[in-house]
C-alpha cells in the first residue's frame, strides 16, 4: 500500500479565498497548545498576541504603522509573482532604498526645505530599483535564477549598510554607536494623529492597494502580466514580451521595497541603522500569498502580520514570551497556509501494489470462473 499524489481536474476557488482564514485560525490553535507546552498560559499569550493591541489607540496606530511596509512591499512582490518572476531579496532592495533616501537627507542636513522629503522618495525608489535591477539583468541575459541573485545581494545591502553607519556615514556625535545623525525636520514624515507614530507613508500604502489593484485587475499591463505567468506559450503567441515583463515587475516591487525601506529611516527611526527592520522584506512573501496575491487580500494579510509583531512585543513584557515567538507564529501560518493550498490543489489516493489487486480481484471471481481462468 503507498499514497500516490495527483493534481485536481479543478480547483475551487472559494476553497481558495477560505484557505488563508482557515490557515490563521490552525496557527492559533496549534500555537495554544505550543505555548501551553512551553510552560506558559495559552490563553493570557494569545490573547497578548492577537487581542490586547487592538483595544487601545496606540495599538491601532501601531498596527496601522507596522503594516503599512508589509503591504507596499507585498503588493509589488505580488506582481512579480503572478508572473512567475520570484523576487526574494525585497529584504535588500528596502536596504538599498533607505540608503539611498537617507543619503539624500544626510547630504542636506541642517538645511530645510519642502523638496527635501520628495527628494529622498525618488532617491530610495532608484536605489531598490537599482538593486533590483541586477537580478533583472541576469535573468533576462544569461537566464540566472532571480531566486538566489535577489537573496544573495540582501546579504550584500545588509553589509554595506553596516560599513556606512560604522564609517563615513557614522554620527561624529553619536558616542560611537552604530547609526548616523537623525534627520532634520524636513527630512522626516510628518505625523497623521498626535501621540501616536502614524506617519504620512500610511496613506502612500493604501495609494499602493489602490493603484496596484487598477493594475492587475482593470488594465492591459495586469492582464499581460498574468497571461505571462499563467500561460507562456499564449502570451509569445500575442506577443506579450516575458523579458519586458520581468524588467516591469521587478522594477515595480524594488522600487515599492525601497520606499518602504525611506518611510522606516524618515518615520519611526529617524535615521539610519545597522537593523532597519525586523525582516519585513521577508515577511512580505508571506504576506502577498496570504492575501492570494490580490491587493486587497494583501491588506487585511498585512494587518494580521503586523498584529503578531505588535502582539509578540506585548507578550514579550507582559510574560516573558521569547522574542522569537513573532518567527514561530509567522512560520506555522506560513506552514498551514502552504499545506492547505497543498490540499486545494492536490488529492491523495490510498494506492495498493499491483498484487494484493490481482489477489482481491481472484477473490471476488465465482468458483467456475476460476476454474476455466485456470
Amino acid at each position: 500500500m503507498r499514497l500516490k499524489v495527483e493534481p485536481r481536474r479543478e480547483v475551487s476557488r472559494a476553497l481558495q479565498w477560505l484557505t488563508p482564514p482557515l490557515s490563521v485560525l490552525a496557527t492559533v490553535v496549534a500555537a495554544f497548545g505550543l505555548f501551553a507546552l512551553m510552560g506558559y498560559d495559552p490563553v493570557r499569550a494569545l490573547t497578548d498576541l492577537f487581542v490586547t493591541p487592538l483595544t487601545s489607540q496606540q495599538g491601532l496606530a501601531e498596527l496601522a504603522l507596522k503594516a503599512s511596509p508589509l503591504v507596499m512591499i507585498a503588493v509589488g512582490l505580488a506582481m512579480g509573482f503572478r508572473a512567475n518572476v520570484w523576487n526574494i531579496g525585497a529584504e535588500g532592495q528596502l536596504m538599498m532604498g533607505a540608503i539611498a533616501g537617507g543619503g539624500v537627507a544626510l547630504l542636506f542636513y541642517g538645511q530645510e526645505g519642502w523638496w527635501i522629503l520628495p527628494l529622498m522618495a525618488l532617491a530610495a525608489v532608484g536605489g531598490g530599483m537599482a538593486w533590483g535591477a541586477i537580478p533583472a539583468l541576469l535573468k533576462t541575459r544569461l537566464g540566472v535564477s532571480e531566486i538566489l541573485v535577489s537573496l544573495m545581494l540582501t546579504y550584500v545591502a545588509e553589509q554595506f549598510l553596516s560599513y556606512l553607519v560604522l564609517g563615513p556615514w557614522k554620527d561624529p556625535e553619536g558616542m560611537n554607536f552604530p547609526q548616523s545623525r537623525m534627520f532634520s525636520e524636513s527630512a522626516t514624515l510628518p505625523i497623521l494623529l498626535e501621540g501616536t507614530r502614524v506617519h504620512a507613508g500610511v496613506l502612500v500604502a493604501l495609494l499602493v492597494v489602490g493603484v496596484g489593484w487598477l493594475v492587475m485587475s482593470r488594465s492591459i499591463l495586469g492582464f499581460e502580466i498574468r497571461t505571462v505567468g499563467s500561460a507562456p506559450a499564449a502570451a509569445r503567441y500575442a506577443g506579450f514580451s516575458q523579458t519586458r515583463t520581468v524588467w516591469l515587475t521587478l522594477m515595480a516591487a524594488s522600487g515599492l521595497a525601497g520606499l518602504a525601506g525611506l518611510f522606516e529611516v524618515a518615520g519611526p527611526i529617524g535615521q539610519l541603522i545597522p537593523k532597519i527592520t525586523p525582516g519585513y522584506g521577508f515577511t512580505a512573501i508571506i504576506v502577498a500569498f496570504l492575501g492570494r496575491l490580490h491587493p486587497l487580500g494583501i491588506l487585511l494579510a498585512g494587518l494580521v502580520m503586523a498584529l503578531s509583531y505588535i502582539g509578540a512585543d506585548q507578550a514579550q513584557v507582559d510574560m516573558g514570551l521569547p522574542n522569537a515567538a513573532t518567527g514561530l507564529v509567522q512560520a506555522m501560518l506560513l506552514f498551514f497556509l502552504l499545506a492547505s493550498d497543498f490540499l486545494v490543489r492536490y488529492r491523495v489516493r490510498v494506492v495498493r501494489p499491483a498484487a494484493a489487486v490481482q489477489a482481491a480481484i481472484g477473490a471476488s471471481q465465482p468458483a467456475d470462473r476460476k476454474a476455466v481462468t485456470s
